[in-house]
């Protein structure tokens, strides 16, 4: 058995039936064929290139099979799946890519699956890629919902994002957008000011995050600054909206920090690491137990004095009213701007998902303009450009807190080009114009 198309089948199926996260089945499956760097390199494109791709190739065996793909067995469907990507966005030969696929079939699911598994990807295999997409999502050109059903089908996204994204971003090019999120992303370590310089992490600085370092390969767990919790794999655009809060002005007393939101403790760690530097302390709250003892882990090198982890709802705090000079709101959200890190995000999400998490990010950007102090500095970020959790929530919170004030974000983000959001003096990062997660961020004052 070919062990790591076995342990790209296995991502899949965690992904599936277990609501596992891509990025965390990945290292398990990995570790548990025992596979080398070379290997878990292909196990890592296969499982997750297909799981971004996997609506372009549900709509390709649509035509190949002469049945709904409801009524094909789950695990076969898989498997098929996997077939596609190598022969249509690998450069796996044809004949490897079917024959290990079939052997996939027959090992978990007979003969008879086996030989429907060979017939249906000699079929796919009759096209390359833009072939088929020609066949099944010809692009008609004009804008319109025939060319947004089109574009949903050639990048893989549910129809709803498309209409989201087109929304929140009405001039930019909606077909670079989408290809965006299907490019993996890169390995990007931060280094935690004070635990460790970046110069002495491996890799490219980042062009906008003082922290920051592209990782040119290699497993970031083996470089020892990321194993000692003095650096971490952090995505620039999560280290620019940490920055932001950091190098936002305020009057007077500056010794609280808070983290509303604070799992799984990426961006907690680097600003605890800020606020240490500078003789403060950050609180970090998480209403999740389990995730919460993953911001503890995050903040260990730093030492117990720089920081407190609390179980608690970021809606009800345990902290008196006006005590914090800064607070970080990086509320929950649909992820939408996050689907190159998280491909799964794109399937599990759905149109309902939207309110509920809006109605939590009004009562979380509430709570924290409660917690800060006047002349406080308070940052709420989304990983994701919707409007409705990005403009409307913060226009829709405004209006009815006559205590508070936008400020202009932007200036924060010194040399990071093309930055308006979607509100005057609000900031969005962009996959396809800046190379990290769609992180939306906007800065509020309390008078």
């Amino acid at each position: 058995m070919d062990r790591p198309r076995q342990a790209a089948l296995e991502v899949l199926r965690a992904v599936r039936v277990d609501d596992a996260y891509t990025n965390l089945a990945l290292p398990a499956a990995i570790a548990q064929h025992g596979l080398g760097p070379r290997d878990a390199g292909f196990v890592t494109e296969l499982a997750a290139g297909t799981i971004r791709r996997m609506g372009t190739y549900d709509a390709i065996l649509t035509v190949c099979i002469d049945r709904p793909l409801r009524k094909v067995q789950v695990a076969v469907l898989d498997a098929l799946r996997l077939g596609c990507h190598q022969l249509l966005s690998m450069r796996v030969p044809a004949h490897a890519a079917i024959s290990t696929t079939v052997d996939l079939v027959r090992s978990r699911n007979g003969q008879g699956a086996a030989g429907f598994a060979n017939a249906v990807l000699r079929k796919v295999a009759a096209h390359d890629l833009d072939g088929w997409l020609d066949r099944v999502a010809p692009d008609p050109g004009e804008p319109g919902p025939a060319r947004r059903e089109a574009l949903a089908v050639r990048h893989s996204h549910p129809r709803w994002v498309v209409d989201q994204l087109e929304q929140a971003a009405p001039d930019e090019d909606l077909d670079t957008l989408l290809a965006a999120d299907n490019l993996p992303p890169r390995v990007t370590l931060v280094a935690r000011p004070g635990l460790v310089d970046r110069a002495e992490l491996p890799g490219t600085p980042t062009p906008y995050s003082p922290y920051g370092v592209v990782l040119e390969g290699g497993d970031p767990a083996g470089v020892p600054a990321v194993a000692e919790g003095r650096a971490g794999v952090q995505d620039e655009g999560s280290q620019l909206v940490a920055h932001a809060l950091a190098s936002a002005a305020v009057e007077g007393r500056d010794e609280l920090w808070l983290d509303l939101c604070a799992g799984p403790g990426g961006k907690a760690a680097l600003l605890a690491a800020l606020a240490a530097q500078r003789g403060a302390r950050l609180v970090a709250t998480e209403p999740h137990l389990h995730r919460a003892r993953l911001v503890g882990r995050a903040l260990e090198a730093l030492g117990d004095r720089t920081y407190g982890v609390v179980a608690a709802d970021g809606t009800r705090p345990p902290l008196p009213a006006g005590s914090v000079d800064r607070v970080l709101v990086d509320a929950p959200c649909t992820g939408l701007g996050a689907l190159r890190r998280r491909p799964e995000a794109r399937w599990r999400r759905t149109p309902d998902d939207l309110m509920p998490l809006v109605l939590l990010q009004r009562k979380l950007l509430d709570s924290a303009l409660d917690l800060v102090r006047p002349r406080g500095a308070v940052l709420y970020a989304t990983c994701s450009p919707v409007r409705a959790e990005t403009a409307d929530v913060l226009q829709a919170v405004l209006g009815t807190r006559k205590d508070v004030a936008l400020d202009d974000v932007r200036p924060l983000l010194t040399g990071v080009p093309d930055i308006d959001g979607p509100v005057a003096g609000t900031a969005q990062l962009w996959p396809h114009r800046h190379g990290t997660d769609a992180m939306f961020m906007a800065l509020l004052r309390k008078g």
